[in-house]
């Protein structure tokens, strides 16, 4: 098994994952920045149904823009051209050894993980998102939740710092934490329809809280 790189692992204590473009890149960017105010420490950017160009530019103004990590979902070219912390590779992507031959050192590699076939393909990675750990609104296998057992057994399997995804809020993203993870990653909760900026804010700073106290301390 390839050896655990070490970086900071507060930066993925709360990562917010954009829900799509919708009204543009400034109004993309607006919402990140909220998130971040709230307590985002990291940002995947991502972006399923737009091109790599317009990912591309989406990533590099939100880098500009907030002073947190900033992941791309997917595609390690793209996170490479904008000049992302790194990438975020789900099991049907290009796998995780390749990337980090493809990659310079210190460049950030997640990988997907909701099942022992997928294992393996944590073992070049530097952590992993564990789920749908809940039921979601925000992915195909919404239905297909895991739960918190499961979570912490795929952690330990895959020896990484790993991170609960899939309909995490502020009312159990502690109990993601008290199952072993490092962090949590949330799309709805945070960026989910109709939420406005105040409300992106309060949600994740709602969720930071949760993850905080877990862990022995409330962040402001």
């Amino acid at each position: 098994m390839s050896t655990v790189r070490m970086f900071d692992l507060a930066l993925l204590r709360v990562m917010a994952i954009t829900d799509g473009l919708h009204d543009g890149i400034p109004s993309l960017v607006a919402r990140v920045q909220a998130a971040v105010r709230g307590g985002a420490t990291c940002v995947q950017v991502r972006l399923k149904d737009e091109s790599a160009r317009t990912v591309a530019e989406a990533a590099r103004a939100i880098i500009a823009a907030v002073s947190v990590p900033v992941l791309v979902n997917d595609r390690f070219d793209v996170a490479l051209a904008a000049g992302a912390a790194g990438v975020h590779v789900g099991a049907d992507d290009v796998p995780t050894r390749d990337v980090r031959r493809l990659t310079p050192p210190g460049f950030l590699i997640g990988t997907s993980v909701g099942c022992d076939a997928e294992v393996p393909n944590a073992h070049d990675a530097d952590f992993v998102g564990i789920g749908p750990i809940f039921s979601t609104q925000s992915k195909a296998d919404a239905g297909n939740a895991i739960g918190l057992a499961e979570f912490t057994r795929l952690a330990a399997a895959v020896e990484r710092p790993a991170i609960g995804i899939g309909g995490v809020r502020a009312d159990n993203a502690a109990s993601v934490i008290r199952a072993g993870g490092a962090g949590v990653a949330a799309i709805h909760s945070v960026f989910g329809a109709g939420k406005d900026l105040v409300s992106i804010e309060a949600a994740t700073r709602a969720i930071a809280n949760a993850v905080a106290d877990a862990r022995g301390g409330v962040v402001a």
